[in-house]
C-alpha cells in the first residue's frame, strides 16, 4: 500500500513544492563547475545535475529537470536556495556598484563642480589624476578619438571607491 500523505498539506501545496524545487533545479543547472562544487551536493543529486547540463532534447531534459525535482526531495534545500541567494545578492550589489562608478564618471565628464563633490566624498582619490582624466576623456569625445582615457577614468574611480570600501569593513 502507498504511503499516505501528509493530511495536513493539500494536494496543491505539495504540488508546488515540488515545482519549487524543481526551480531550484533549474538553477543548479544555470551553475558553473566551481560552483557546483562549492555547493557539495549529495553525489546522486550532483550527478543528475551535471547530467541535465548535457542533455540537449527539449523533452529529456524536461525529464532529467523532473528527476532533480525528485531527488531534490529528499534533503533539505534550504542550504542550496540560502547559497543561491548569497551569490545573486552580491551579483546585485556588484552591479550597483559598478552602476555608481558610471554615473560619477558620467557626471565628472559632464561639469567641473562633480570633481569637487567627488573629492568631498572621497578624500583619498588623486585629484591631479582624476583632472588628468577628465580633460583627456572629454578631448576624445570631441575628436571622436578611441576612448583610453575614458576606459581609465572608469578604472581610477572604481579602484579608489573600492578601495575605501574595503577600507571601512
Amino acid at each position: 500500500m502507498q504511503d499516505e500523505p501528509d493530511e495536513s498539506t493539500s494536494k496543491t501545496r505539495r504540488k508546488k513544492d515540488m515545482l519549487a524545487l524543481q526551480d531550484l533545479g533549474v538553477q543548479l543547472v544555470a551553475l558553473n563547475e566551481q560552483q557546483l562544487q562549492d555547493m557539495q551536493l549529495p553525489e546522486p543529486l550532483l550527478d543528475a545535475v551535471q547530467e541535465a547540463k548535457r542533455l540537449t532534447k527539449h523533452e529529456a531534459r524536461r525529464r532529467q529537470m523532473q528527476y532533480i525535482g525528485r531527488l531534490m526531495r529528499d534533503i533539505d534545500a534550504t542550504p542550496i536556495r540560502e547559497r543561491l541567494e548569497q551569490w545573486r545578492g552580491q551579483g546585485r550589489e556588484h552591479t550597483a556598484q559598478l552602476h555608481a562608478i558610471e554615473r560619477w564618471r558620467d557626471e565628472l565628464l559632464a561639469a567641473d563642480p562633480a570633481l569637487a563633490r567627488f573629492l568631498d566624498e572621497h578624500p583619498a582619490a588623486d585629484s591631479q589624476q582624476l583632472r588628468s582624466l577628465i580633460r583627456n576623456a572629454r578631448r576624445e569625445q570631441g575628436a571622436a578619438l578611441p576612448p583610453k582615457s575614458y576606459r581609465e577614468l572608469f578604472r581610477v574611480l572604481r579602484e579608489t571607491i573600492t578601495q575605501e570600501t574595503s577600507a571601512d569593513d
